[in-house]
């Protein structure tokens, strides 16, 4: 039986490796699509990937450290801000854009035959892409603000690898349930509010009661952004428990999202 299980597995795996080769082209052209619509008759375009985490950054500073005094201890408070920045607002956009993306491309899903994952999957990578330029205020403000680049900068990748995997399992379970419930739109809004509030972007965690900082650390995104910060700020080697949370977490949630979306995926046609 669990070696059974395991074939299964096997070839399910081998299956979306095959899809995604045969589909490559589509998925580049859902990707560019997607850019040159967000980008359509903008001045600056592709820059607004740039000024956008800054100018956040910079409103985010002056209200958080002038009026709520608030401080991170031992680490320049703008690098520390602007990495939580950067990360939520990848899992924001993404999360948002694949949540609507099942449908609103169902006039195609009904006239040709196209794996519906592809269209989350654009949306976390088109996003990615982005999330990627944004990477170059963030180093400037490290080389800016003396915090440095240190030789643990080569394990960072890893938690943009974990960041990528948890979104798109948040995806799939997202873009599963608008398609039944179109009310998971305006719910999202409010969750993802609360969300940005619960982790820890512009405030040190430490400075909270340590039964709420309990309650925060049961948020996945919480461990991916430590773990990028423990690196950026402290320069040093993300703890095993770190490395731990952050794998399960990603794991967990892009089995579930995937799961769900396996199995209600040939209803979404009854539902446009």
């Amino acid at each position: 039986m669990y070696t059974k299980r395991k074939e299964d597995k096997m070839k399910t795996v081998k299956n979306i490796c095959l899809s995604l080769k045969r589909y490559s082209f589509l998925l580049e052209q859902l990707i560019s699509r997607d850019f040159k619509v967000k980008y359509k008759r903008s001045v600056l375009g592709v820059l607004w990937s740039l000024l956008n985490p800054i100018l956040m950054m910079c409103v985010m500073a002056i209200v958080f450290t002038n009026v709520f005094k608030f401080s991170t201890p031992g680490v320049n408070y703008l690098t520390y801000l602007l990495t939580g920045l950067v990360f939520f607002n990848y899992f924001n956009e993404a999360s948002n854009l694949s949540m609507s993306s099942v449908v609103a491309n169902f006039s195609l899903i009904n006239k040709i035959y196209i794996p519906k994952y592809i269209f989350p999957l654009s949306k976390c990578l088109f996003v990615g892409i982005n999330f990627l330029l944004t990477l170059i205020p963030l180093y400037a403000v490290i080389i800016l603000t003396g915090t440095g680049l240190n030789i643990y900068h080569f394990l960072l990748p890893l938690s943009f690898i974990f960041l990528f995997v948890f979104t798109l399992g948040v995806s799939l379970f997202l873009a599963t349930v608008s398609v039944f419930l179109r009310d998971m739109f305006y719910i999202y809004g409010i969750i993802i509010q609360i969300l940005s509030y619960m982790t820890p972007i512009m405030y040190d965690i430490n400075m909270l009661d340590p039964r709420l900082q309990m309650v925060l650390k049961l948020n996945p995104l919480y461990h991916i952004i430590t773990f990028a910060r423990t690196i950026i700020l402290y320069h040093q080697i993300p703890t095993s428990m770190d490395f731990a949370a952050c794998i399960i977490s990603s794991i967990a949630s892009l089995i579930i999202g995937a799961v769900v979306f396996r199995k209600n995926q040939d209803k979404f046609i009854y539902y446009v």
